[in-house]
Formats: C-alpha cells, structure tokens, sequence
C-alpha cells in the first residue's frame, strides 16, 4: 500500500503475526485471494499422478511422449491466453470480478477432464483449466500486493506462494487417496474443482482492491476499505497517498494517452521494471522446476522406483518439502530481501542439479545388463529390438532406449543383477510379476535411487524460498499503478510461456539427451538467471511503490546507471 518509507528490521516477520491477532480481516483478504494460488498448485500436482494411470487407460498415451507432453503442457498454454487476458480484465473489471471468472473456468475444466472419454476430451479440460489458472497466476498476488501494509506486504503475497505449495501437497494425498478407487484418475483431476467453487463463494465477501477503486472514481468504497486494513492512526495518511498517487497516474495518462508496446518501452521506469519483471519469471522456469513437480513420478520412476504407488508417495515428499521452503520464505522475505533470496535459491540449484547430472549418469552407466538366459526365460515376450542386436552390448537402459515397446524385468534375488529385455505388454508384464520381479519401463534399477532423491528433495528445498515465491512478489511490486496490470499479465505470459516450453519438452529432452545432461541443462539456465537478477533487479523489501519507482528512475539497480531516456511525469 502507499504511505511513508517503512524501513525494514529485524521483528518484520513479527509483524505478520501480530497482524494475525491484530486485524484478521487482512489475512482472510490474503487467503481467500490466495485460494487461487491453491488452484494453480493443486493443477501442477495432479497431473503428474494423474498422468501414470492415463498411460494405464489410454495405450495411444503411453506409447507416445509428445501426446503426454501435451497432456501436461494444454493447461500450460491456456494459461498463457488466461494470463494475458487477466492483465487486460484486471484493468477493465477489476480484480475481484477477474478471480471469480478464473473460478468459473477451472470449475469447468475440471469437469470435462472428470468424464472425459478420450485423451482428447482431456485436452480439452486441461485447455479450460490453464484459462483459469493464468488468470489467478498473476491476479491473486496483485490483488493481495494492493490490501496488504507495506510492512507485511511480502509476507502476505508468500500466502499465495504457500498456498501453491499447499495445493501440490494436497494434490499428491489425493492421488494416493484414489489409487485404487475406480476411475483413479477421473476423481484425482475432477476433485480440483471443490476449491475453485470454494474461491468463488468467498470472493462475494471480499472488497475490491482500494487502488482499482480509486482508479474508478469510487473514493467512499476505498476508503472504507482501507480503514479496515490499517489502524486509525495510519489509516488517513494511507488514503492521501493513495489518493495522491492515483492523481498523478491520471495526470500521467493526459501527458502520455493509451498505453501501447511502444510507450511501455519508451518509459524508462517501465522498462526496467519490465525487464527485471520478464526476467525473473523466465529463470523460474527455465531452471526446471515445473518439470519437477510436473512429471516428479516419472522422475522417480527413472530414478530406479517402479511402481506407479511407490512414485506417487515418494512425490509427496518432494511437494513436502516445496510447501516447507515456503513458509522459510515467508519469515526471511521482509527480513532477507527478495533479491538476496533469490541469489541464494539459485546457488543451491546449481549444486544440487550438478549433483542430479552426476547421479543420473552414473545410474545411466551402470544399469544391470541383460541376461541371455533371463530373456531367454520368458520365451516369446521377448523383445524385438533386443533380438535384432548382439546380446553383450545391452544393459537395462540400452533396452529400454531401444524402443517404447521394450521393457526390463529385474532379477527376482537381486534388482541389480542381470534381468530380461522383453516386449512391453500385458502378458509380459504379468509374466515378469508373477515371479515377484519388479517390472520397469522409465527407468532403470539403481544403487543410486535415494542419492537421486535426497538430491531432488534439497533442489526442491533451495527452490521454494526464493525462486518460488520471489519472482511472484517482485511483479506485484515493480511497476507503476497505471501499468500494473498490463505489465503484471505481460510477465506472467512470459512465466506460462516459458512454462509451456519446459512442459512440453521435459519427457522428449530426457529421451534425446538422457536425464543426466538434462538436468545439466537446467543447471546451466540457473548459473545464466544468477548473473542476471544480480545485475537487472532491484531489491524491494520494505518499500512503498512510491520508492520502488524512484529507485528504478534513477538507476540504482546493479546495471542501470546510466541513461537519458524518457520518464514518467511526477
């Protein structure tokens, strides 16, 4: 909110919890806004169990990555549309009316994902749910930026990063909570839409944004919002300054007319604002987190973790510790500071995703062999490919490259010792379990599972503080009031684009390149994103929009210190 220079201390995260006994009407503003962030989350998680029982169902599914890719990555580009038309709905509607859309249309995705008959239909949900989500990606943090106290203002935008988190967690119960329930994954994804009912109903109770109001000439409902967000003591200075600077964006709109492309980066705050905003959303998903919790099973799976069960509670783990990063960001954002935060989150990525590359080769290399008399055993469920080439030079993961249609089944004694190449179907499937084997067709048996999960779980652990929750709040604090949010919805396009990126190409990545050199490149994209947000982004911990402004005008972020470029009017 708008007001004087709150300067940050030591006791700042003790203001959050004063708040809490304090003025509760702030944090269910927080949380109910926040249940957006649980949407987005829930739909990150659940695909990725949902996703192993429909290659079960759908044999066109499993026989072919790009067809899951797309599965995954749908949701990801209606978020784009959702994202972009959120910037421009925000702006026209207001922000409430625009959470309560996004509501409406994963209450709808859900449903047709629910009863789907084909992997089509479930496209097509997933298409109506990335709609929804883009919208509440980047209107939910902006709505809670805009009713919450300076002072507290990065706490309350974590709620929305912690409810991201919570809905991955939750999402990972569910899916084992219907494991065995008929129709696994109908209930895992038809489920998602209980909590966008519930956002729905809460929003009727909640207020618009105090500063859209303004910005609407609805001075009285703005007031009297802000008397119920700030003590009586603060509350007429919060209304002047916010009426002050609605005034002055008014003022800015007669000097400069409609916003276009070309003025947004024309003006110098703007476009430093902008690409500071881009870029922070771009490395989020460049350094492979949703290619972490979107295929987190298959990633168990090829860390040597057969069953779709045992995938799916390791995961929950990995969701775990996502949600506990969090909350640390919570106590240590108005503390710490975004911007160190985030340098530290990406030191410890680019550890333990060279650690990842090293694990991943080394189980790649020594993948147990294949056995002649293994193979042998099982007579005609034996592999083609494997027929078809000299029997010395295969190991598991040799047949498992081979083809799609080539699976392993591991010794009965021992999971490490040679097993059988045999062909992927229901009969040698059955053939292999029968004799208590485990049977792998993602990845390979390996000494080194728990090395490649206690390494995913600290990857996860360095994510969540600072890349997860920063790049949210840093574009619900950088641009100026009039731009907000057409340069909010701007750099959340950017996320769920670059988002769409990382999904669609994870599984076809991991087939061309191995995952060892995967994980590597992801390595490479967080050493690139260290140096930029250590050059290109200002630290706003603390500061009312007011000071995030000036500081970007006058070039005291890292690179800019220079320029003569063209300026908001004051």
């Amino acid at each position: 909110m708008e007001g004087p220079v709150h300067k940050p201390s030591k006791t700042e995260f003790n203001e959050y919890s004063t708040l809490m006994l304090k003025n509760p009407y702030v944090l269910r503003l927080a949380f109910s806004a926040g249940l957006g962030g649980l949407l987005f989350g829930y739909d990150t998680g659940v695909i990725s169990g949902a996703l192993l029982y429909i290659r079960d169902d759908f044999r066109s599914v499993d026989r072919h990555t790009v067809l899951q890719e797309t599965i995954v990555s749908m949701a990801v580009a209606g978020a784009i549309i959702g994202a972009a038309l959120g910037g421009y709905m925000n702006d026209r509607i207001g922000r409430k009316k625009s959470i309560m859309i996004a509501d409406v249309l994963f209450f709808v995705g859900a449903i047709v994902m629910a009863v789907a008959p084909s992997p089509g239909v479930i496209i097509l949900g997933r298409i109506f749910v990335g709609l929804g989500v883009g919208m509440a990606s980047m209107t939910s943090p902006l709505y809670i930026s805009e009713v919450s106290p300076a002072k507290v203002r990065g706490a309350l935008v974590a709620t929305n990063g912690l409810l991201i988190t919570g809905g991955q967690f939750l999402s990972y119960l569910i899916n084992l909570a219907f494991t065995r329930a008929p129709g696994t994954w109908r209930w895992m994804l038809g489920v998602a839409g209980l909590p966008a009912l519930v956002q729905f109903v809460l929003m009727f109770s909640l207020p618009e944004s105090p500063r859209w109001l303004f910005r609407k000439n609805r001075d009285e409902e703005a007031a009297s919002t802000l008397r119920k967000i700030y003590p009586p003591s603060e509350a007429d200075n919060e209304i002047a300054a916010l009426q002050k600077s609605v005034q002055a964006e008014r003022e800015d709109e007669g000097a400069m007319g409609k916003i276009s492309i070309f003025k947004l980066l024309k003006t110098k705050i703007v476009r430093r604002g902008l690409t500071a905003g881009i870029g922070v959303q771009v490395a989020q998903q460049f350094v492979g987190i949703n290619s972490v919790m979107y295929y987190s099973p298959t990633i168990v799976q090829l860390a040597g973790f057969a069953s779709n069960k045992t995938a799916l509670a390791l995961s929950l783990i990995t969701s775990g510790l996502n949600a506990v990063g969090t909350i640390i960001s919570m106590f240590f954002v108005d503390r710490t500071g975004r911007k160190k935060l985030m340098i530290i989150s990406l030191v410890g990525m680019i550890l333990t995703l060279i650690s990842l590359t090293i694990i991943f080769h080394e189980s790649s290399t020594h993948s147990p062999a294949i056995g002649v008399s293994q193979t042998a055993h099982f007579g005609n469920f034996t592999c083609p490919n494997y027929k078809a080439m000299p029997a010395a030079k295969w190991n598991c993961m040799s047949c498992l490259k081979a083809s799609a249609d080539c699976g392993f089944c591991a010794d009965s004694s021992n999971k490490l010792n040679p097993g059988a190449c045999l062909i992927v179907n229901d009969g040698a499937k059955n053939a292999c379990n029968v004799e208590h084997r485990q049977w792998y067709t993602r990845g390979c048996p390996s000494s080194f599972g728990w090395f490649a999960l206690t390494c995913l779980g600290l990857y996860i652990i360095f994510y969540a503080p600072g890349m997860g929750t920063i790049p949210w709040i840093i574009n619900s604090e950088i641009y100026p009031l009039r731009y907000r949010g057409v340069c909010g919805g701007i750099a959340a396009t950017a996320n769920w684009i670059s988002n769409l990126i990382v999904s669609q190409t994870f599984l076809s990545l991991t087939e061309a390149l191995g995952s060892a050199y995967t994980f590597l490149l992801f390595g490479v994209f967080a050493f690139i994103s260290l140096g930029f947000i250590s050059l290109f982004v200002p630290e706003t911990k603390g500061l009312p929009f007011e000071e995030v402004e000036k500081m970007l005008e006058h070039g005291r972020v890292g690179h800019w210190n220079r320029g003569d470029d063209i300026v908001l009017p004051k």
